[in-house]
């Protein structure tokens, strides 16, 4: 009996796909540069059916790529051909909510906005906002440790997250808390982009609405004004609830998209959102709009209303679809660098676009260093897309050029394994490695993803001589 025999014996009919046509919706995620048709695809709704799966992939030997709503933008969830996508589509009830606690118990399908959705009533909310929020699910989230334009205030997800129930191939289940003692594991899960286990619960903490937010919107000549702008108002001491930046090219995109009054004039665009007290964001809206004034701003804009404000936020949370209607494809880059980089970094973004003749839109979380460029290129057009991966490569290895590091929300998945080989020196990979054993000594979970072989960065050069030694003299070089 193959294996694809022994699900659909174990499941209940339509759990398991494995016609080639029914499997292209998971031959991808968001980086739909690179697609793989899986061996099947099995849709569990319960831990036990999900353990079910593990086991049965595991007596065959087969890879387990784990999948939640596919929005990820660095192939983490690309299947491959000889493996199962396990997508926790269906496991997407809110097992409990505990208004007094303050938590909510969720299954890994659960999308990201109706958590804030089911505890309104309550005066509470979840943090974390992810620009895919509508689509994106909890468990997701989890295995890529996201972020959202209210990170610099309330965290990522892994400041969120009290406790995660996770099931390894053998089908054994854990669950990893806050409270626990010793090494924290809780916080390793967070970020593990499904390699070290499957994420089938999460409890999340949940925060009280703010009585009020607001929006101050800011239009600059220069970027460098835009950026200065971003460390003035922290240096006050103000940590605003946003802190986002997006430049010229994004501004136009996402106003002609979102139509919410962006300044098409503007060479860069500050968004600053303060929240809590009535009283506290009067002041600190007072505060920040003199800071940008006497920063160089050339247009200053306050939300007056909250659909003001949350209009203003939609042209920043649109802004990659924005970009879409300009290019046949883009990619969507992920890094972090230090703030007081930003003006530098992006004037070397510029000039890389000139050097690959690609244009690039940049949207910034501009309080926590994060950037997202995006390169705009035509995938029918040969040799394009490599040109675009060199262009990317380039701008990541700039971001450990200036202190700082190749993913900030995104993960590494498939896109950055050779970056992967610049940011980290073979000890820590060796490290890396002896976890995954740990957690997953088969290796079928989500393999190839997120830490390169040794090989690997022996075929991409960084692997360099010291005192005329070249390490690891057992590996083949290629």
């Amino acid at each position: 009996m193959t294996i694809i025999q022994q699900l659909k014996t174990a499941f209940p009919v339509g759990s398991v796909i494995s016609d080639t046509e029914q499997c292209s919706p998971y031959e991808c995620d968001g980086l739909s540069a690179y697609r793989e048709k899986p061996l099947a695809v099995v849709l569990p709704s319960s831990i036990e059916e999900v353990k079910t799966a593990l086991q049965i992939c595991k007596q065959n030997h087969v890879p387990v790529i784990t999948r939640g709503s596919g929005t990820g933008l660095a192939g983490g969830a690309l299947p491959l051909k000889d493996g199962i996508v396990l997508g926790l589509s269906k496991m997407n009830k809110i097992l409990k909510i505990d208004p007094l606690a303050r938590t909510a118990v969720l299954q890994p399908g659960v999308r990201n906005i109706s958590v804030s959705q089911a505890v309104e009533p309550y005066g509470l909310y979840y943090a974390p906002d992810p620009s895919s929020q509508v689509a994106c699910s909890i468990g997701g989230n989890v295995a890529e440790n996201s972020g959202g334009v209210h990170c610099l205030k309330y965290g990522l997800t892994v400041h969120n997250v009290l406790s995660i129930t996770i099931i390894d191939m053998d089908g054994h289940v854990s669950v990893l808390d806050e409270k626990d003692d010793g090494i924290d594991l809780l916080a390793l899960m967070n970020g593990s982009e499904g390699l070290l286990g499957v994420i089938v619960e999460v409890k999340v903490k949940l925060l009280p609405k703010p009585d009020t937010a607001q929006l101050v919107m800011a239009g600059f000549d220069t970027v460098t004004q835009c950026a200065d702008a971003v460390t003035s108002v922290l240096e006050q001491g103000i940590i605003p609830a946003g802190l986002e930046m997006m430049d010229r090219f994004s501004i136009k995109a996402a106003e002609e998209y979102a139509k919410v009054g962006y300044p098409l004039d503007a060479e860069a665009l500050l968004l600053c959102e303060v929240d809590g007290s009535f009283d506290q964001v009067k002041v600190d809206t007072q505060r920040i709009t003199d800071i940008l004034k006497r920063g160089g701003a050339t247009t200053i804009r306050v939300s007056q209303n909250e659909e003001e404000r949350i209009a203003l936020w939609q042209g920043r949370k649109n802004a990659f679809p924005a970009v879409g209607r300009f290019s046949p494809d883009y990619y969507c880059m992920d890094g972090t660098i230090p703030r007081k980089q930003l003006a530098f970094v992006l004037e070397q973004i510029d000039a890389l676009s000139k050097k690959y003749q690609l244009e690039v839109a940049n949207v910034f979380h501009a309080g926590d260093g994060n950037l997202h460029p995006l390169i705009l290129y035509d995938a029918n057009k040969p040799g394009e897309l490599q040109q675009t991966e060199k262009f990317g490569g380039e701008i990541l290895k700039l971001c450990l050029d200036v202190g700082g590091t190749i993913t900030g929300e995104h993960g590494a998945g498939i896109e950055k394994l050779d970056s992967m080989c610049h940011q980290f020196p073979e000890p820590e990979l060796k490290i890396f490695h002896a976890i995954k054993a740990v957690f997953d000594d088969s290796g079928l979970l989500n393999p190839g993803k997120a830490i390169p072989t040794l090989h690997r960065c022996a075929e991409v050069g960084q692997m360099h001589v010291h005192n005329n030694n070249l390490p690891f003299p057992e590996l083949e070089r290629f």
